[in-house]
C-alpha cells in the first residue's frame, strides 16, 4: 500500500521570496486529499517538489509504492506529440528511458542495417521488455479503448493536438488510475473533463485503493471525492482532517483561533517590552535591579526568537470591472450555421444583455463556435454574423497565447493591442493590483499559474472594452473568491455573454441554455442538461 509524507517543505521563489515554509502533511492509501487555495500561492509548485521536479529549500518528501503525475498542462497540449508520447510523459521514470533508447535504435536501424546496430536494437528490445514495456502497450489499449474508443494501435500514432482537451484529460486520467503507482498527484484533473467525465472521476476517486492529493477548483468535485484537505496559505499549510463540505467552518474556526492567539501574543510582548523598559532604567541605580533586567532581556529575546502564532491569512481581492456597452438588440445571429464536421445546422439569435451558456460533451464544437463568434477562421457554411457595435473579446480555455511568451504583464499592457489601449508602468501596476496581479507585473505570462493566466485574460477583456464576452471554461483554473468575483462583474457588465461551461454552480447564473448535443443537433434548452453522452463520430 502507497502513502506520501510531506515533511517541513519550504521553497523560495528565484527572487528571494518566500512562496511557503514548514508545509507537513501525509497522503495515505484510499485517501482523496484536496490541494486547495488562492491562485499563485505555491500549489502546482508544491506538486513539483513532491514529484522531485524541483528541489525545496528545507524539509523531505518520501513515497512508498510509486508515483504517477499529471500536470497541469495536460488537456492543453497542441504541438506534434503523439498518443504514445503522452502516455510515456506520464509513466515512470524507467520506462522512458527505454522508450527513448528503443526509437533511437529503431531509428539507426532504418539508416544502417549492419550487425552492431542489430544488437543494440535487440538490447533495447530486452530493455523495453524488462522495464515493463510489452505489459504497459497492454494496459494502453485498455485505456485508449475506454478513453477514446479505439485500440491503441490505431490510436498511438495520432497527434494529440488533435483530440479535444477532455479527451487528454480521460486518455492520462485512465492511464494514471489503472496503473501501478500507489500514490498520485493530480493537478487540475476536472479541468476539459465535461460533466459526465467529472461524474466518471468523482466515481474512480471514490473507488480507488490508492493514495490522491489533488489540485481542483470544483467545489462540487472536492465535496464528493476529498477525503481530507490541505489548505496552502499564509505562506504555510494545514490540514483539515474531514471533508470539504465542513472545510469552511473549520478554516473559519481556525481563523478566529489565529486572531486570538494573535492578541495573546502582542499583549504579552507588549507587557515584555515595557517590563525590559522599567527595569533597564532601575537597572542604573541597582544592581539588583540590573539582574532582573538582565534575566528580562535574556526572556523577551527567547519570546520573540520563538515569534508569534502561524500567520494570518488574508483572502485576496479581486475586483474586475467589465463594463461592456450597449450595442444592437441583435448582438449575434446565426442562420443555417454549420461547423464543418462538428454540428448539423440550427439557427440561434442571441439579443443584448443576454447571457448564455453553451452546454454539452467534449468535442462537439462548442470552443470552435465561441472562436468563430470571436473571428477566427474556423471552417463552417451558413450565416454567423454579429450585430452593430459588437466587439467580441475572446477568453481562451488552453491560455494559449504564443505572442506573449517570454513577455512581462507590465510589457504587455505597455504596448496595448487592437482595441486596447497601452498603460504606463503605474496605470498597468494598478489595475493588476486589483486582479491580485500587483507582485507578478515583472513575471513573464508563461510563468504564472493556471489561475494567474486566466485573471489576466480576463483583465485584458475589461481594458479592451469587449462589448460581447465570449468565455470558454473562464472558472476552470480559478480559485473560490476569483470565480466569485468574475461572477458579480458579470450580473454587472453591460453587454452580452457567451459562455462554454461544465461548472455546474458557474452554469446556475446563466439565463439561457444552449445545447451541443451528441448526435450534433444544437438547441436550446429551459435548464441545464449535464447528461450527453460523448459526440457519436468516427474515430
Amino acid at each position: 500500500m502507497g502513502f506520501l509524507d510531506a515533511n517541513g517543505l519550504a521553497f523560495r521563489l528565484a527572487d528571494g521570496r518566500e512562496l511557503f515554509r514548514d508545509v507537513s502533511f501525509k497522503v495515505g492509501a484510499g485517501s482523496v486529499v484536496a490541494l486547495v487555495g488562492a491562485n499563485g500561492v505555491g500549489k502546482t509548485t508544491l506538486l513539483r517538489i513532491l514529484s522531485g521536479e524541483l528541489t525545496p529549500a528545507a524539509g523531505s518528501v518520501r513515497v512508498q509504492g510509486g508515483l504517477g503525475v499529471m500536470p497541469q498542462f495536460v488537456g492543453s497540449v497542441r504541438d506534434d506529440s503523439s498518443v504514445r508520447d503522452l502516455l510515456l510523459a506520464v509513466a515512470p521514470p524507467g520506462l522512458r528511458k527505454a522508450a527513448v533508447e528503443l526509437d533511437r535504435a529503431e531509428l539507426a536501424l532504418m539508416e544502417t542495417d549492419d550487425e552492431p546496430t542489430q544488437m543494440k536494437y535487440a538490447n533495447a528490445i530486452t530493455a523495453w521488455g524488462e522495464e515493463g514495456g510489452y505489459d504497459v502497450e497492454v494496459l494502453w489499449d485498455t485505456v485508449t479503448v475506454a478513453a477514446l474508443g479505439v485500440p491503441y494501435d490505431r490510436a498511438r500514432f495520432r497527434d494529440v493536438k488533435t483530440l479535444s482537451g477532455g479527451e487528454q484529460k480521460r486518455l492520462v486520467l485512465e492511464a494514471l488510475l489503472r496503473g501501478q503507482e500507489q500514490v498520485l498527484l493530480l493537478d487540475e484533473p476536472d479541468n476539459y473533463l465535461d460533466v459526465p467525465g467529472k461524474r466518471w472521476l468523482e466515481q474512480r476517486l471514490s473507488e480507488t485503493d490508492k493514495g490522491v492529493l489533488l489540485v481542483s477548483h470544483d467545489r462540487e468535485l472536492l465535496s464528493i471525492a476529498a477525503t481530507q484537505v490541505v489548505t496552502v496559505e499564509a505562506h504555510s499549510a494545514w490540514t483539515h482532517a474531514g471533508s470539504f463540505g465542513t472545510w469552511h467552518e473549520a478554516r473559519t474556526t481556525r481563523i478566529d483561533r489565529l486572531k486570538e492567539l494573535h492578541k495573546r501574543w502582542n499583549e504579552e510582548h507588549d507587557r515584555l517590552k515595557e517590563l525590559v523598559r522599567t527595569l533597564q532604567i532601575q537597572a542604573t541605580i541597582s544592581e539588583v535591579m540590573a539582574a532582573k533586567y538582565r534575566v528580562m532581556s535574556a526572556k523577551l529575546k527567547k519570546y520573540e526568537e520563538a515569534g508569534p502564532p502561524p500567520e494570518l491569512p488574508t483572502d485576496e481581492k479581486v475586483t474586475p470591472r467589465l463594463r461592456g456597452g450597449r450595442t444592437a438588440v441583435r448582438a449575434v445571429t446565426c442562420e443555417n450555421l454549420e461547423l464543418t464536421g462538428l454540428m448539423k445546422p440550427f439557427d440561434a439569435e442571441i439579443f443584448f444583455g443576454d447571457r448564455v451558456a453553451v452546454l454539452g460533451s467534449n468535442g462537439s464544437g462548442k470552443s470552435h463556435f465561441l472562436r468563430l463568434l470571436g473571428g477566427g477562421d474556423v471552417a463552417h457554411t451558413g450565416v454567423c454574423k454579429t450585430g452593430s457595435r459588437v466587439l467580441p473579446g475572446l477568453f481562451a480555455q488552453t491560455h494559449q497565447h504564443p505572442e506573449w511568451v517570454g513577455r512581462t504583464l507590465v510589457d504587455i499592457l505597455w504596448h496595448g493591442e487592437g482595441s486596447r489601449t497601452g498603460k504606463d508602468r503605474g496605470a498597468a501596476m494598478a489595475i493588476l493590483t486589483r486582479y491580485g496581479l500587483g507582485q507578478s507585473g515583472d513575471q513573464r505570462f508563461e510563468s504564472l499559474s493556471g489561475g494567474q493566466q486566466a485573471r489576466f485574460q480576463v483583465l485584458l477583456l475589461e481594458l479592451a472594452g469587449s462589448t460581447l464576452l465570449l468565455l470558454d471554461e473562464p472558472t476552470d483554473n480559478l480559485d473560490l473568491n476569483s470565480a466569485e468575483a468574475l461572477q458579480r462583474a458579470l450580473e454587472e457588465f453591460t453587454g452580452t455573454v457567451v459562455a462554454v461551461t461544465h461548472d455546474r454552480w458557474f452554469a446556475r447564473s446563466f439565463d439561457r441554455f444552449l445545447l451541443f448535443r451528441s448526435d450534433g443537433v444544437v438547441s436550446e434548452v429551459s435548464e441545464p442538461v449535464w447528461d450527453e453522452a460523448r459526440v457519436r463520430r468516427a474515430r
